[in-house]
């Protein structure tokens, strides 16, 4: 489990890039850069509708 403040783990994810092609993001992409991640939390939790 992440916690607040600690570093993440390196992941990958898909996304599309600037020309809306889709293309494999990943976290070690962006090393030595600060990076702010925001964690959804899942639909239909009580916070999120």
């Amino acid at each position: 489990m992440v916690k607040e403040g600690n570093k993440a783990p390196y992941f990958c994810l898909s996304g599309l890039d600037e020309k809306g092609e889709e293309k494999e993001i990943s976290l070690k992409d962006f090393k030595g850069k600060i990076v702010f991640l925001y964690f959804y939390t899942k639909n239909n939790a009580p916070g999120c509708t």
